[in-house]
């Protein structure tokens, strides 16, 4: 009788043990070699092995010990009679798509979904929101099922930026594998490395798909073996085990878009050259090795004994005697069934009509009880659902067991992501684990628009409801911490970039918000020996044309302070440039490599640690035009401006003093009059008025202003238009403080001499 923590793994034996009692169980206060290790403190079941069982070079010590062998694994409460045993749930697989951003995750699971038949002809089926499809890009993790075979699979689509990696962290604990889709031409990148270090350090086995191999760059890294053996290097240097390396050995090569997948490489590289006529079998490989690789759902019973076989594979129907826990994992709210969220049920079974309680995390049923003097924050389970594609349909029997993806409707109000929901009648006595996210690296003020224009355009202009509105934000964007600000009535964000935080900025401001938003500060803080200040260090990868890679490196290691730590060239006229950066070396420079290169710079970075904070360069804050006048800038005015520098206005629009219209082409702020128009007089001269033909203006994105901006100026966000300003709107202090920053820093470069 031998145990298996799962059908692919082996047993092991324990060589270092002591002995509990006298019962023959043991207890082991380290980690084990096995895929699921045993927790601390576990009290784990033996009994007699077999004698012809060879033990290699720990013979005699495991002799010594007295025959023993891993049976079972139990966890250890108050209650020694009632144990927690390990099981898997049968019939189901649980799944994540994981990869870069641009690398087809999205497609993939469309292609999945039609494969299985869940799914329909729409392309980028689970990018459902508004932002999503216009961006072309993932911003929320979505969960989806299809049935394969007998077999539920639970396909969790996440982002691949890395500003929303929070994503990818909170719904590791849905699933047991991942399937990690590299790009054939692109291969490994930064936020390949993320996601793959999580999912590995979980335990968790990838299926590793090598997509868009239908591509003349991306078929000749594969027939040369260069992709693969970048996924080589990464797993090895992620310290993958050895049975999360033999998953190498399972490469998918495919194309998501034309919807074909094969594990032969010859075959590839025929379809990409031929086409994929007569191959058509779609994505049902993938599938089947989903269900052959990725272990079903590993839940807890109190009420299961091991079978007599050694089996520990149960239906969903054994687990509903005992105590219900899910983490909430998705929050939200429906006018018609009230307050919802989505999780996987780690024991037990749901079902409509069952009275829950949120146990807040960290926290312990008898604690709840013991420190509110008030009744439990109780309700009744009014809907019971999963997800089809992007259609929330009712679970049929309307019952969920463990191991299930379900969405609960009818749950506490108090519940937030992290938080166990059980039931109150049994209830399990410790509130699940929740996984460690990502610290934030920015840090930005909001505030109410105080400018001459405020209230003209927005509808929501209040402190408090912008105030609100964010708190609200942070339901389901765990990654981001919304403070109050000391002294004023703004209110602080913390998050994990620009993009993040742009992407925030955009959807309030289709809410009708009228808001002003500080520049972006980078976190730091202070060594454990509380002498050095540390800021974040990220690792930058830039894709760009080979001309353009001399001024890429120039512009990142001169006043940005990065470090150049290699350079790889393509045979298609590319340049694949690594460097490490501060993350304030990193503000604002997609758009001013963009603009450089004529759009063909990709910038993707990573975070990578802590260290001693940098001093950048001086040449980094750009000089502004800045209006002296307000009324609407006229043509006349701007044509001679022209000749400053760059605008960002045209005729028509309305400025007022202190809001920026363009940039200078020197160094320091210059003060003009946008408004100035032509003297109209009744003498006439010979010549006609000449035709002047003005620039087009400059017009950036919001993710670009938020990284332009320099440390004495705000952005003016209204639903109608997007404003650069000074903070102080008064010329006369503006004056007086950059007089008093110039003392500083002359005073400093003093010091240094």
């Amino acid at each position: 009788e031998m145990f298996r923590v799962s059908r692919y793994s082996k047993p092991w034996y324990y060589e270092r043990s002591r002995q509990y009692n006298e019962a023959a169980s043991w207890v082991f206060s380290g980690r084990s070699r096995m895929k699921n290790p045993i927790r601390n403190r576990s009290i784990v079941h033996l009994v007699p092995r077999n004698e012809n069982i060879k033990t290699q070079s720990t013979r005699n010590e495991i002799l010594s010990l007295g025959k023993f062998r891993f049976l079972s694994t139990a966890i250890v409460d108050d209650n020694p009679g009632k144990l927690e045993h390990e099981f898997r749930r049968e019939g189901v697989r649980n799944v994540a798509i994981v990869a870069h951003v641009d690398h087809g995750k999205t497609t993939l699971v469309d292609t999945l979904l039609r494969s299985s038949n869940g799914g329909t002809d729409d392309e980028r089926l689970l990018d459902s929101g508004e932002l999503e499809r216009e961006r072309g890009i993932t911003i929320s993790s979505k969960v989806t099922r299809c049935d394969y075979k007998n077999t539920t699979i639970n396909i969790v689509d996440t982002p691949g930026h890395a500003d929303f990696a929070g994503e990818v962290d909170r719904v590791l604990s849905l699933v047991d594998g991942v399937c990690l889709v590299v790009d054939a031409a692109e291969g490994a990148m930064a936020q390949t490395k993320y996601v793959l270090s999580r999912a590995l350090s979980l335990g968790k086995n990838p299926i590793v798909i090598i997509n868009k191999a239908d591509r003349l760059d991306g078929l000749s890294k594969i027939e040369s073996g260069e992709t693969e053996s970048q996924l080589l290097d990464l797993f090895d240097s992620l310290g993958a085990s050895e049975q999360q390396l033999d998953s190498l050995t399972y490469t998918l090569y495919a194309s998501a878009r034309n919807g074909w997948i094969t594990d032969d490489q010859e075959v590839a590289s025929e379809i990409a050259k031929k086409g994929n006529a007569g191959f058509g079998n779609g994505m049902s490989l993938l599938l089947d090795r989903i269900i052959e690789l990725i272990p079903e759902p590993n839940v807890t019973s109190r009420t299961n004994e091991p079978c007599e076989d050694g089996s520990f594979t149960l239906s969903g129907e054994s687990f509903q005697n005992d105590p219900f826990s899910m983490a909430a994992v998705t929050v939200g709210y429906d006018s018609y069934l009230g307050r919802m969220c989505t999780g996987r049920i780690t024991s037990g079974s749901i079902r409509i009509g069952d009275e829950c309680v949120v146990l807040k995390a960290n926290s312990k049923a008898e604690e709840v009880e013991m420190e509110s003097k008030e009744p439990k924050d109780t309700s009744s389970i009014s809907g019971v659902f999963v997800n089809r594609g992007i259609s929330r349909t009712k679970l049929e029997p309307p019952i969920g067991y463990a191991g299930d993806v379900i969405t609960l409707a009818g749950v506490p109000n108090s519940i937030a992501v992290g938080d166990t929901i059980t039931k109150a009648e049994n209830p399990v006595e410790e509130a699940l684990e929740a996984l460690p996210l990502a610290p934030p690296i920015l840090a930005m003020e909001f505030g109410a628009n105080d400018g001459p224009l405020n209230g003209s355009e927005g509808s929501e202009v209040t402190p408090t409801k912008i105030r609100n509105r964010l708190m609200v934000e942070t339901d389901n964007n765990v990654t981001l911490t919304v403070e109050k600000a000391r002294g004023s009535d703004k209110t602080v964000v913390l998050a994990r970039g620009e993009l993040q935080l742009g992407i925030l900025i955009e959807q309030m401001r289709r809410e009708g918000f009228e808001l002003v938003i500080s520049p972006p500060k980078i976190m730091t803080k202070v060594s454990d020996d509380g002498k050095t200040i540390l800021e974040p260090f990220e690792e930058a990868t830039v894709d760009v044309d080979s001309e353009y890679a001399g001024y890429i490196v120039s512009a990142l290691t001169g006043d940005r302070k990065a470090t150049l730590l290699g350079i790889e060239d393509s045979d298609f006229g590319k340049s694949r440039l690594l460097f490490e950066i501060p993350s304030r070396g990193l503000l604002g420079f997609h758009s001013e490599a963009a603009t450089a290169t004529r759009g063909s710079a990709v910038v993707n970075h990573c975070y990578l640690d802590d260290r001693p904070i940098t001093q950048l360069g001086e040449g980094l804050e750009k000089g502004k035009l800045i209006s002296s006048e307000s009324g609407k800038a006229s043509h006349y005015a701007l044509t001679s401006l022209e000749a400053r520098g760059t605008l960002f206005i045209e005729p028509g629009d309305l400025v007022y003093p202190g809001m920026i219209i363009g940039q200078n082409a020197k160094q320091g702020d210059l003060e003009v009059n946008p408004v100035r128009s032509k003297h109209a007089t009744n003498m006439r001269t010979q010549a006609k008025d000449e035709r002047v033909y003005l620039q087009p203006p400059k017009k950036m994105s919001l993710e670009e202003l938020l990284g332009y901006m320099g440390p004495d100026e705000m952005l003016e966000v209204t639903p109608s238009s997007i404003r650069l300003r000074k903070a102080e709107l008064n010329p006369v202090e503006r004056r007086k403080a950059a007089r008093v920053k110039k003392q500083k820093k002359d005073a400093l470069k003093q010091k240094i001499r």
